[in-house]
């Protein structure tokens, strides 16, 4: 049988290019009969109606029922389920534009006697292609799903990942993702997914690379003797609030103290995730918002990370630079300032705020 579909679709692959070859010479007219020879010959004259009837039939079958639709859509994702009927699959290709005739994808998959065997799952459609193939390729499992690179940037979000996600996956399901989604255990990282990639399985080899992550700093972690929760959150603070790890180790010597004797930690990265502002945009009533992640008004950690920090924050977390510093500022080149007083601090806004 596999010796049949071979031969079928070589045969298919020899008409099409000559199909088109006739079809370009008649275009630019260049397809002539021979008169001379014809002239006074019935037998002649017979044979070419009938050449030209095969013809144009071959024509009409190509242009308008073997070929790919003009509106194929390209790169789109078509699932057969389990279960259906090879007429129901035909019909459903036809809806979605992938052929422009089910009668010829019906009879395609019957020559190959694959009639009953239509195998379920999601099929990548990158470019335009031919009935034949399309039957060709749902009767031997050639589902096309190469895989799709995704890189996730160290600090973004769970609601920002689930915007990229959407943008490059027709069955992902953005609501479900963020609901299910353990913010700042999502691993920033390079990621390989298919392109029929669900949000489940998106989130569990997320988390799974942050388990595989978090050993390389394992020891560190047991070692601060806090619990992993509370350094995660202190992490995604400083994977927003400094890019370099001395400064980000400074910055966490300082909040660490801050909690330590009951001071709020009074940081503006947190407004991002209650109303995407940063310090520059920040006003005096941003300052009043009564949310869990405002850490003006509400003392400790703010209920949840506020990011997905990478393994340099998380480090940092667990190995503070102790200071005498209480407040820290940094202008709009990312320069940091720091200071032992309020005072300090004010001047310090003076100087490099305004």
């Amino acid at each position: 049988m596999e010796k049949l579909i071979l031969q079928v679709k070589n045969w298919f692959y020899i008409l099409e290019n000559w199909i088109k070859s006739v079809y370009s010479q008649i275009r630019q007219g260049c397809f002539e009969l021979d008169k001379n020879k014809c002239l006074g010959s019935k037998k002649c004259r017979t044979t070419a109606f009938c050449i030209t009837g095969l013809v144009l039939f071959l024509l009409i079958f190509y242009l308008f029922l073997y070929r790919a639709p003009t509106n194929f859509p390209n790169y789109t994702l078509f699932t057969v389920n389990k279960g259906d009927t090879l007429s129901q699959v035909a019909d459903s290709l036809y809806e979605n534009h992938l052929i422009r005739s089910p009668f010829w994808f019906r009879n395609f998959v019957i020559l190959a006697d694959r009639e009953k065997g239509l195998i379920a799952g999601d099929y990548v459609f990158g470019v335009p292609q031919s009935v034949f193939k399309i039957a060709n390729r749902i009767t031997v499992a050639n589902y096309g799903l190469d895989f799709i690179k995704v890189t996730i940037p160290e600090g973004m979000n769970k609601f920002q990942m689930a915007q990229i996600f959407e943008e490059k996956f027709s069955k992902f399901d953005l609501k479900d993702f963020i609901s299910n989604a353990k913010e700042g255990y999502l691993f920033p990282d390079t990621y390989l997914f298919l392109p029929n990639s669900r949000s489940p399985q998106v989130l569990s080899l997320m988390r799974n690379n942050f388990d595989k992550k978090i050993q390389s700093v394992e020891s560190e972690i047991a070692e601060f003797k806090k619990p992993l929760d509370d350094v995660i959150i202190m992490a995604s603070i400083l994977e927003e609030e400094a890019r370099k790890t001395d400064t980000r180790r400074t910055i966490a010597g300082i909040l660490w103290k801050r909690l330590s004797i009951g001071m709020p930690l009074q940081v503006d990265s947190t407004f991002q995730y209650i109303n995407g502002k940063n310090t520059y945009q920040l006003t005096i009533d941003d300052l009043k918002i009564d949310s869990p992640y405002n850490t003006y008004r509400h003392k400790g950690l703010p209920v949840t990370p506020i990011s997905n920090p990478g393994l340099d924050s998380i480090l940092a977390a667990v190995t503070p630079i102790e200071t005498p510093y209480f407040y820290f500022l940094s202008d709009r080149k990312g320069n940091m300032y720091y200071a032992t007083t309020f005072e300090e601090h004010k001047k310090n806004k003076v100087l490099y705020l305004n």
